[in-house]
């Protein structure tokens, strides 16, 4: 039994990828930080811009009165 009652021994997928990247402890935090800042950059580049059309945000219910 871990520390906290929903903790059944998996760490997750942020322990799997913490596991898998290679070098010490501060050559995985560095290229944990190039890892999200290229998923961020993804992100507002590609996808978001991609998926902007889709979304109703200039569907509003409230008239001008």
């Amino acid at each position: 039994m871990g520390l906290v009652p929903w903790y059944d021994g998996r760490d997750g997928m942020y322990g799997w990828i913490w596991r898998h990247l290679p070098g010490s402890t501060w050559v995985k935090a560095v290229i944990s930080l190039a890892l999200v800042v290229a998923v961020v950059y993804v992100l507002f580049q590609y996808v978001f811009p991609w998926a902007e059309p889709l979304l109703p945000f200039n569907d509003v219910t409230v008239d001008n009165q």
